[in-house]
């Protein structure tokens, strides 16, 4: 590895990490040595990239620092495009037309010579099912869950019964032929799973839950661990 191309993956590793990273957890992943992290860091702190931390406890890059958006590795632009096409034959309508504008714009802005990693890329997904049909707006949903709004639901479970649900939206899970949405239900003071198709009608309230939407997020991961 070129040491200009070890620097970008220095600064990539630490930028996905949350905790701080010692030298030697870098040097593992870079397959190479602590004495070279300790000078490819010293490096980027001369260029200004703002790292902090020392050798022995562990490195973290602050805030603030981003890197130039054509910085793309060629793993990264078949990580992307792969993604993307999923999404555009898997998700609702809104996102699929983003997916579908998102392998334009990786195409336009990529040097020509990984062009083809964004446009025809050798990893692929398989063929998507006919989705279900949603009873539901998803994209209203998806905003709804950014701006930690209450949604009202009438719902029909697998054996027929319906019910009436306050719910606080968490997060539209995607699958091949169904989507679920995740939300806090304030009927059963739990999290709850509900299919888009059982829907039978949904009012969108203006009314916000309590908490923040990235603290309820955190709860449903927390609970999931927990079952």
């Amino acid at each position: 590895m070129r040491p200009s191309d070890r620097l970008f993956q220095i600064i990539q590793i630490l930028r996905r990490s949350r905790r701080p990273l010692t030298a030697e957890a870098i040097a593992t992943e870079l397959e190479t040595s602590k004495r070279t992290i300790y000078r490819d860091i010293s490096a980027l702190v001369g260029q200004r990239v703002p790292i902090r931390g020392e050798a022995g406890l562990g490195y973290v890059l602050e805030g603030g620092f981003d890197l130039p958006p054509l910085m793309l590795t060629a793993d990264e632009i078949e990580a992307a495009a792969l993604g993307a096409r999923w999404v555009q034959s898997r998700a609702d309508p809104a996102l699929a037309r983003a997916a579908e504008d998102l392998i334009a714009k990786l195409a336009a802005i990529v040097p020509e010579r990984l062009r083809d990693l964004a446009l025809d890329p050798a990893s692929r997904t398989g063929p998507a099912w006919e989705p279900t049909p949603d009873r539901i707006d998803v994209a209203r949903v998806r905003s709804w869950i950014h701006d930690g709004r209450k949604i009202t639901l009438g719902y029909k479970d697998e054996q027929g019964r319906e019910t009436d649900r306050t719910v606080w939206p968490v997060a539209v899970g995607y699958f091949d032929s169904v989507r679920h949405l995740v939300a806090w239900c304030e009927l059963r003071k739990d999290f709850r799973s509900f299919r888009t198709d059982r829907i039978r009608e949904a009012s969108f309230l203006d009314d916000r839950y309590p908490e923040r939407p990235s603290v309820l997020r955190a709860r449903w991961r927390k609970s999931l661990k927990e079952h």
